[in-house]
């Protein structure tokens, strides 16, 4: 499994609390608190950003619950069981709103298809009723066809400063990417150029099915979604909202987890590595590996005596705990756990 703390805290959604007053170069402690119970299997919690506090978690069976003002409305928000192909690490595995002042009357799923477990991205409306999403409003944007059942990625969101869908794609599964997608740029049948990579696309300019924005960088001559490449399962990234910079955990192959980075500048192209590098080390060769060009290591890195399974988090923007400000929390499993990493410091501080 890769679904790091959610699932290892399979029924209940926790906020943190601050236990003791960190000094600087010392890890705070940290207590989890229950906020809501009840869910099977949540793969990811998103806030609509409209100003009404709700939380929507997203079950891997593909239901979408809604927790409003610390209750769990008994009314699912979205319920799309019947086209989910779930179980192991396929799923309903995101859910995404626009960002404003593009109206929320609709938003976003990332989901592996029955029967054949491919990667759909869709649209889909919301009802009279805010809380109620409309099952039968889908707009398929985007299928990526999946050779195995295993590293999906699923992430997806909203840059806060450019409005654009970023999409993560694992490389399509198995082990050690036996075909080469992470690497591979050329076309493939079923968009299997895709597995691998982040994709960044326009989805609310009108456009049908999407755009290419006429920034992303130009890929084998021609003007490509494809954004970065080089991931082995970037099964959640996010951007920090204070400044747009993009933090992408990458789960590891065998020894190394991983947080890659990309700065709000970037214009994109970059290849993190794999599957020639797992983190900073040779994998394809085992030896004597060489960087590709335009490679970029990660941030940081721990070892699977700290735990595997990177579920990448958020940076700390909020105003209630200033010591955490800008740092980037995330998730690992085995043991289930939590790690910071302090850009000012650029390493991990405890937590594990």
């Amino acid at each position: 499994m890769r679904y790091g703390l959610f699932v290892k805290l399979f029924s209940i959604v926790f906020g943190l609390t601050v236990v003791t007053a960190p000094a600087w170069g010392q890890f705070p402690g940290i207590r989890l608190s229950p906020v809501a119970r009840g869910f099977v299997r949540p793969t990811f919690i998103a806030n609509a950003g409209d100003g009404s506090g709700r939380l929507f978690v997203v079950e891997q069976r593909g239901i979408v619950r809604i927790i409003m003002n610390g209750t769990v409305l008994p009314t699912p928000f979205l319920k799309i069981s019947d086209r989910v192909l779930a179980g192991g690490e396929r799923g309903l595995l995101n859910i995404t709103f626009p960002p404003q002042p593009f109206p929320s009357d609709h938003f976003y799923v990332n989901y592996t298809r029955s029967p054949d477990g491919a990667t759909v991205v869709a649209r889909y409306g919301v009802t009279a009723d805010p809380n109620v999403g409309n099952p039968a409003s889908e707009e398929v944007l985007l299928v990526v066809s999946q050779p195995f059942a295993n590293h999906n990625g699923g992430m997806m969101a909203f840059s806060p400063f450019d409005d654009f869908l970023y999409i993560a794609l694992g490389d399509g599964g198995s082990s050690g990417d036996p075909r080469n997608f992470a690497q591979n740029l050329n076309p493939r049948p079923g968009n299997r150029h895709f597995l691998g990579k982040i994709l960044r696309i326009d989805v609310e300019s009108g456009a049908v099915p999407y755009a290419v924005p006429a920034t992303n960088p130009v890929i084998l001559g021609t003007q490509s979604e494809i954004w970065a490449w080089g991931f082995r399962n970037p099964w959640r990234f996010s951007f920090d909202r204070m400044n747009g910079d993009l933090y992408i955990g990458d789960v590891g192959q065998s020894r190394v987890e991983e947080i890659d980075f990309q700065p709000a500048a970037s214009t994109g192209g970059e290849n993190y590595g794999w599957r020639i590098f797992e983190g900073t080390l040779c994998f394809n060769p085992p030896v004597g590996c060489v960087e590709p060009p335009l490679f970029v290591p990660p941030v940081t890195q721990y070892s699977h005596t700290a735990g595997c399974s990177v579920t990448a988090g958020y940076v700390y923007r909020g105003a209630e705990f200033p010591s955490f400000d800008g740092l980037f929390f995330f998730g690992t499993s085995v043991p289930a756990s939590f790690g910071v990493y302090d850009p000012m410091q650029r390493a991990l501080r405890g937590g594990f």
